[in-house]
C-alpha cells in the first residue's frame, strides 16, 4: 500500500521533480507570472508543492487562492496526474486565519486579536470582507457576538468557489517517499520529531536557521517562509525560498531532483 500520508502530512509519491513555490504572501500577480513560466517547465512526473503564507502581507490572499487552484486544475491535466500530486501546506497566515474562526472559543479574544493583526492578519481579514475596526469592537462584545461575526467570515468564504474545502485540506507538512527531503512553511526545531513539533512548522524559523546537519533521514529541509528576511539560504541541508514576495521582493520556485539537488529556480 502506497503511503501518501494523512490529514495533517502528505507524501510527495515517486516524483520525477519537485516544483517548491516559497511563500506568496498574497501576490496574486507575481504568482500568476511565475505560474506562466511553470506552465512551460511541467512535465509528467512533476510534482507541485506549495510552502504555506499564499495569504499574507500582499493584500490579495482571496485572489491568490483562486489562482493555485486554477493552476492546480492545469497540473492535473498532464499525462498520469494525481490528485496528491499538488501539495499545499498550511503557513502562519492560514493557520491565523482558521484561529480566527474560532475566536469566540479564546479566553482572551481581544489579545488573540491584536497579536495576530501585529502578525499581518489585517490583509487576510480584508480579503474576505472583514475590517480591523469591526474586529476590534466585536471581540469585546462576547462570544455571542463574535460567533455571529465568524460565521460571517466563513460565509464570505464558502461564496469564493473551492476556499472553505482548500483550507480544510492544507497539510502541516510534506516528505517525498523516499523521507530524503521535508518541506515545511517556516521551520521546524531539530531537536524534536515531526510528531512533535507543533506550531513550530508555522513559527520555527530560529530552529530551521540553526541546522548544521541533516534533519534525521532527512537530507535536506525546505521552507518557504522566513520571518527574519534574510537572503535565500541554500547549502546541503537547508533550502530556504522566501525571496521576499510581500515585503517587495521575488517571489520564487525552486526545481528539486528526488535526491534533493536543485536544478532550476524560477523568480518573478
Amino acid at each position: 500500500m502506497v503511503d501518501r500520508g494523512n490529514e495533517r502530512y502528505a507524501v510527495l509519491e515517486a516524483p520525477g521533480r519537485i516544483w517548491a513555490v516559497g511563500a506568496i504572501q498574497g501576490e496574486a500577480r507575481r504568482l500568476r507570472s511565475l505560474h506562466r513560466a511553470l506552465e512551460d517547465k511541467l512535465r509528467p512526473g512533476d510534482r507541485l508543492i506549495y510552502l504555506g503564507n499564499l495569504l499574507g502581507v500582499g493584500g490579495d490572499g482571496a485572489a491568490t487562492i483562486d489562482e493555485v487552484l486554477r493552476f492546480r486544475r492545469l497540473a492535473l491535466m498532464l499525462p498520469g496526474a494525481e490528485p496528491w500530486d499538488v501539495v499545499v501546506l498550511r503557513g502562519a497566515h492560514e493557520e491565523m486565519w482558521q484561529k480566527l474562526l474560532l475566536l469566540q472559543f479564546a479566553v482572551a479574544p481581544s489579545d488573540v486579536l491584536e497579536w495576530m493583526l501585529g502578525q499581518g492578519l489585517e490583509t487576510t481579514l480584508a480579503a474576505y470582507g472583514g475590517t480591523v475596526a469591526e474586529a476590534r469592537h466585536v471581540a469585546r462584545q462576547g462570544p455571542s457576538a463574535i460567533t455571529r461575526w465568524t460565521s460571517d467570515l466563513r460565509d464570505a468564504m464558502h461564496a469564493r468557489a473551492g476556499h472553505e474545502t482548500f483550507m480544510a485540506t492544507l497539510r502541516r507538512f510534506a516528505v517525498d517517499q523516499d523521507r530524503r527531503l521535508l518541506f515545511v512553511a517556516a521551520g521546524l526545531d531539530p531537536d524534536r520529531p515531526l510528531d512533535g513539533q507543533g506550531d513550530r512548522f508555522w513559527w520555527g524559523g530560529g530552529g530551521f536557521d540553526a541546522m548544521r546537519g541533516p534533519y534525521g533521514t532527512y537530507l535536506r529541509v525546505v521552507r518557504g517562509h522566513d520571518s527574519r528576511r534574510h537572503a535565500p539560504i541554500a547549502d546541503s541541508h537547508r533550502l530556504s525560498l522566501d525571496g521576499g514576495a510581500g515585503f517587495g521582493g521575488p517571489l520564487i520556485a525552486e526545481c528539486l531532483a528526488r535526491d534533493g539537488t536543485s536544478l532550476e529556480r524560477l523568480t518573478t
